[in-house]
């Protein structure tokens, strides 16, 4: 098997992050092509009380098990399945389950932080942060937390407050200049969509690109 190709997909909250991933795995075989989330290596609190797991600092880089992640994605780059942890929101913490991941031609790992740490910043080939308003990202984090991982209005609101936009401007931001590429506005941006699918199967064809390829601007506008 070929190296994988291994694209890291960041931003704050919010951002689009997820509608990017999915809009490139869009563009290849569904066998050929995985997500692997951030947000499913979290650490493990079993040891802690649901009281004491609902204060975590969730948006710290010492929240998740980086170790872990790495050790996975070194697996995959080497051919080998991993038994990928699964993170319950509604319960801050893991379930006992895993889900087997196997290895692909194209691994997206997808979470706020992945840019934040230098040894799991240098195993991406390319590496995206995905740039919006703040505004928009705090209203679709109510949105998705009301309406997915049962959280009130208020207590969404003091988490952005205290603990995701001060956390965001400290780790998450600083982050943007160590990316290949900036996309404002996420997943609505096509023509940058368009570039980082025809990077990504040049890459698959030809081996590392030294730089974006301009794209075809006439299909594009089609």
């Amino acid at each position: 098997m070929k190296k994988p190709i291994l694209i890291g997909i960041t931003g704050g909250t919010g951002s689009g992050k997820s509608t990017v991933a999915k809009s490139i795995y869009r563009n290849f075989k569904k066998e050929s092509i995985s997500i692997i989330m951030q947000d499913s290596y979290y650490k493990d609190q079993s040891d802690m009380t649901f009281e004491e797991r609902t204060k975590t600092n969730y948006d710290h880089p010492h929240a998740f098990d980086t170790p872990l992640l790495i050790s996975h994605l070194e697996m995959m780059l080497k051919g080998q399945a991993i038994e990928m942890p699964i993170y319950d929101f509604t319960i801050h913490n893991r379930k006992k389950e895993t889900v087997r991941e196997e290895p692909k031609d194209i691994i997206i790992v997808e979470g706020i932080l992945i840019l934040e740490d230098e040894r799991l910043r240098n195993l991406f080939d390319i590496k995206i942060y995905v740039d919006t308003d703040a505004d928009i990202r705090i209203l679709r984090r109510l949105t998705r937390d009301i309406r997915d991982r049962g959280r009130t209005l208020e207590s969404v609101i003091d988490q952005y407050l205290g603990v995701v936009r001060p956390m965001h401007l400290q780790f998450i931001e600083p982050t943007k200049r160590y990316a290949d590429l900036i996309i404002p506005e996420g997943g609505k941006n096509r023509v940058a969509i368009d570039i980082l699918v025809s990077t990504i199967k040049q890459h698959l064809t030809e081996g590392p690109v030294d730089e974006l390829p301009r794209p075809d601007v006439s299909k594009i506008l089609k």
